[in-house]
């Protein structure tokens, strides 16, 4: 059972502590430097290991039988004494860590620490207690990798007064620099961003006949239809732009009654006047400012070739490493200030230590609500501070960036999935209900006017790059559509039906498909991971679309 839950962390971690792996990964014809605090290797290392490529640090199939295990004990690797001197590196380097160059250098050797206590031997003694080092390794990975991250890496660093579409733009633009533009492109507000899940969506075209393409999920909290349309039109590039845009969202974005607050602090921003300038955002080039690092793996060996290469590698001896690797604080409740929405205060929340299971606060009732900030409701998760991961020893002045806990959760195609499921028996204990009359998104209820403005010209410039569009109306659950919801979603729907066929993209309406699948949800208008996976089936079962074919063979991962 424990092996089981290592592999689903161990493959859940390594994919958003990319960055740092991808780095360790290729270490053939990378640059040669010397190891933190290391000498010089005294002798070369032969060209027929340098050729190997590393092994898997995920562990072994607890279902496999001892013979049919590959990897052999070497007593002359012992990979548990590696490990440890990795930690023990990690862990001095980050008490003093300050920049993105030294987190990226702790992730390094953490990455090292895991796949070394991963090659204890499963017939070694040290086994079970070097499972459990690994999980708590991946966490220390994890943690380095955000603080890694924490620096934006967009030359400018100019912020469009949105963090989520900054840190969006910023994958997005990272995404494009590995891969390519991706095939097909999810634009809307959060109820895209966690209601079409681009990985099941790739999967189930696959299943389809329609494999390799590149899916990515460029929602963005708040996203009205001149949010959309600025990102499509005046954002990305040309070059940028996918081959099919899939708008999934409602009624609320279109809405122009309702005081658009996400716009209008985009087009206030100083990104919003660098573009108007002909500035547009970019990444650094590809020019490290530091030689960077290489590692070797841990290796099935046959002889002594592999440790004897590791043994030119002067590393700091350890004479009890398991009392030297104390990383981890003794268990403890402690508290994170997070913003109250509807008032603007502060509240404590206890944050766990695995930074697993709290849950933020969300829109109250008896206020009106504004849908740019609904998407912070059930499930949110609190991240715990970063001290947490640190060594017992580390002092307490070390600056340390507190994650974006919203960015934090976006996967490495843009989606952000949720957990919770909406529970109406329990969900209203806490929250006041907010009727579609108190509702600031449907106030004024207008579909024409600026919203129908920006959707018109967002329509025409996908068109005249002859970019098929779909846009999809989200689900909704029973609960939320009282009256005053059901006619404007009745409104929306009849417009969008006419738009279809005057424009001649493809509407699909999703919004009563599921009403009272709460299970669904994350909240009464916010699906959960469950639903997107649900509503991307859907979409990639339905044969009178046209999906491209994929522009590259360049996979996403």
């Amino acid at each position: 059972m424990i092996r089981r839950y290592i592999v689903n962390l161990s493959t859940s971690i390594f994919q958003r502590a990319g960055a740092a792996v991808a780095l360790l990964a290729l270490t053939v014809g990378c640059s040669s430097a010397k190891p933190p605090n290391t000498a010089a290797p005294s002798g070369s290392i032969e060209s027929a290991v340098l050729a190997q490529p590393p092994t898997s640090v995920l562990a072994q199939n607890p279902n496999k039988t001892k013979k049919s295990i590959s990897v052999p004990s070497c007593p002359e690797n012992d990979g548990f004494t590696e490990s440890i001197n990795f930690a023990t590196q990690a862990s001095n380097l980050a008490q003093s860590a300050n920049s993105k160059q030294d987190w990226d250098e702790v992730a390094a050797l953490w990455v090292q620490a895991v796949a070394w206590m991963q090659a204890v031997p499963p017939g070694s003694p040290r086994r079970a207690f070097a499972e459990k080092k690994v999980v708590e390794y991946m966490k220390n990975l994890v943690y380095a990798q955000q603080q890694a991250g924490g620096a934006r890496s967009i030359s400018s660093t100019v912020s469009f007064s949105s963090d989520l579409l900054d840190e969006q733009l910023e994958l997005y633009l990272s995404y494009v620099a590995a891969v390519g533009p991706p095939d097909v492109l999810i634009v809307g507000s959060s109820r895209a961003l966690q209601g079409v899940d681009p990985k099941q969506l790739k999967q189930s075209l696959a299943e389809r006949g329609s494999s390799g393409l590149k899916v990515f999920n460029f929602a963005v909290n708040g996203a009205t239809a001149q949010v959309v349309d600025f990102q499509l039109r005046r954002l990305l590039k040309p070059e940028h732009l996918p081959q099919m845009i899939v708008w999934a969202d409602g009624v609320r974005a279109f809405n122009s009654g309702r005081d658009d607050r996400t716009f209008n602090s985009i087009v206030g921003s100083e990104g919003s006047k660098l573009l108007a300038a002909g500035v547009r955002p970019k990444l650094p080039s590809d020019e490290p400012d530091v030689i960077p690092q290489c590692f070797r793996f841990p290796q099935p060996c046959a002889n002594n070739t592999f440790r004897k290469a590791f043994a030119s590698v002067d590393r700091p001896f350890i004479s009890n490493p398991v009392a030297s690797e104390l990383i981890l604080p003794a268990a403890r409740t402690r508290h994170c200030r997070v913003p109250t929405i509807n008032s603007g205060r502060e509240t404590a929340l206890p944050c766990p230590l695995d930074g697993s299971g709290a849950t933020g606060n969300e829109i109250g009732r008896g206020q009106k609500a504004h849908s740019t900030l609904e998407f912070m409701s059930a499930g949110t998760r609190i991240r715990p501070v970063a001290a947490q991961y640190l060594p017992l020893s580390a002092p307490t002045t070390v600056a340390i960036r507190q994650v974006n806990t919203l960015a934090d959760s976006i996967d490495s195609n843009g989606f952000m999935p949720m957990s919770a499921r909406y529970n109406p028996n329990t969900y209203y204990r806490e929250r006041a209900y907010v009727s579609g009359r108190f509702d600031r998104d449907y106030e004024d209820f207008n579909l024409g006017g600026k919203q129908a403005k920006a959707f018109n010209s967002a329509v025409a410039f996908i068109k005249s790059r002859k970019i098929p569009l779909v846009f999809v109306n989200l689900p909704l659950t029973d609960d939320y559509l009282d009256p005053t919801r059901r006619w404007a979603e009745q409104q929306f729907r009849q417009r969008m039906q006419q738009l279809s066929q005057q424009k001649g993209f493809a509407f699909r309406d999703l919004s009563q498909r599921w009403p009272n699948r709460n299970d669904y949800f994350v909240d009464p208008s916010h699906l959960n991971r469950f639903g997107a996976i649900a509503v991307s089936r859907l979409l990639a079962s339905d044969t009178s679309l046209t999906w491209p074919r994929p522009k590259s063979r360049s996979s996403d991962g």
